[in-house]
């Protein structure tokens, strides 16, 4: 069974940069779209980024232009790259595997976020 597994979350200054991780124990290709997802305490899970199989992204509002989600098959692990960094950007960061059904199935522990102004 897929697992997936987040890291490179921490604490960054406002205006910095952090790169995350999602490591999945199987190819990624398995999953039709991967995502990543973040959650305040006492809020929802909202979405952040996405990346189809055939390489397609998409983003919210929120963090287009400043997150980009990329793959390195090879490695069978999907990254969130987030420059820009607002204390509005604090979370914990979830990525997610769609394995066709159009539902984000498979989730990882998620990693924590914080910036500071």
């Amino acid at each position: 069974q897929l697992q997936l597994v987040e890291s490179g979350g921490g604490l960054a200054q406002a205006g910095g940069s952090l790169r995350l991780s999602c490591l999945a124990s199987l190819r990624t290709f398995s999953c039709y779209q991967m995502g990543w997802f973040r959650q305040v305490a006492g809020k929802e899970r909202e979405f952040v980024a996405r990346i189809r199989s055939g390489g397609t992204t998409y983003y919210a509002d929120s963090v287009k232009g400043r997150f980009t989600i990329s793959r390195d098959v090879a490695k069978n692990t999907v990254y969130l790259q987030m420059n820009s960094l607002k204390p509005e950007d604090t979370a914990v960061y979830f990525c997610a595997c769609d394995g066709g059904t159009g539902q984000y199935d498979i989730w990882g522990q998620g990693t924590q976020v914080t910036v500071s102004s």
